[in-house]
C-alpha cells in the first residue's frame, strides 16, 4: 500500500494536494501525520525523505517528494486518471497547476492556510492581485468546461487538488470573488474528501 507522509491538516496546504487527489482517485494509502514546527519533525520526516519536507509519498522502497512530483507519479500509478484525458485540457490543467505551484507568494504569505478557522486579515494590494488572478483562472475554466462537469475541467482532476488549499484560504479569510469563482468555492467546500480534511483539522485543534 502507498504511504503518504503529511503535516498538520490545519496548516499544511502542500500535504492536502496529494491527499485529496488520492481520495478522489480511490487509491488506498496509509496516512502518516507529522506535527510541524516541533523538534521531532525534522528527524521524523527524514526517515522518509532527505529533503526534510512534507508531503512524501512512499511506494515500496521509492520515496517521491514535492506535491507536484507526487501528483505526476499518482497520474501514472492510476493509469492516467489524475489529469484530463483530452490533450488540450491536460495542457491547460498543467499550466494553471504549475502557476499555482510556483506563484502567488503574496497570497501565501498574508493568508496562510488555516483549514478549520475563520479570520479577518486585510490583504495588501499584491495579495489582491493574486486573488484576482486566481479568480480569472477559475472563471475561464468554468466558462470553457462547465458543460462537462462541476470541476475546473469538468471532471475532477489534479488541478482541483492543486487549488483546494486556495479554496480553504478564500473561505477562511472571506475573499471577495466573482459569481463564477464563488460558486466553485461552494462546490469544493461541499466535497466529501475536503470535509474529511477539515474535520481532521478541527480535531487537531480540539474542536
Amino acid at each position: 500500500m502507498l504511504t503518504l507522509v503529511i503535516g498538520d491538516k490545519q496548516l499544511s496546504s502542500w500535504s492536502l494536494r496529494p491527499w485529496i487527489l488520492l481520495r478522489h482517485l480511490d487509491l488506498p494509502f496509509r496516512e502518516v501525520p507529522l506535527k510541524l514546527d516541533t523538534p521531532a519533525f525534522g528527524p521524523a520526516v527524514r526517515r522518509y525523505s532527505a529533503a526534510g519536507r512534507v508531503p512524501v509519498l512512499v511506494d515500496g522502497d521509492l520515496p517521491v517528494w514535492d506535491s507536484l512530483a507526487i501528483i505526476e507519479y499518482v497520474h501514472e500509478k492510476s493509469g492516467g486518471r489524475a489529469w484530463p484525458a483530452d490533450a488540450t485540457r491536460r495542457a491547460h490543467a498543467r499550466s494553471i497547476s504549475a502557476e499555482m505551484h510556483s506563484g502567488f507568494s503574496a497570497l501565501r504569505g498574508h493568508w496562510p492556510m488555516k483549514a478549520a478557522s475563520t479570520l479577518d486579515v486585510p490583504m495588501p494590494p499584491a495579495g489582491q492581485q493574486d486573488v484576482a488572478r486566481i479568480d480569472e483562472l477559475w472563471q475561464d475554466c468554468r466558462a470553457r468546461y462547465a458543460g462537462t462537469g462541476p470541476w475546473l475541467f469538468g471532471d475532477y482532476s489534479a488541478a482541483d487538488a492543486m487549488y483546494a488549499p486556495v479554496v480553504l484560504r478564500f473561505h477562511t479569510y472571506g475573499a471577495k470573488l466573482s459569481d463564477a469563482a464563488a460558486a466553485y468555492v461552494r462546490h469544493v467546500l461541499a466535497d466529501a474528501p475536503l470535509r474529511e480534511w477539515i474535520a481532521g483539522a478541527r480535531a487537531e485543534l480540539g474542536q
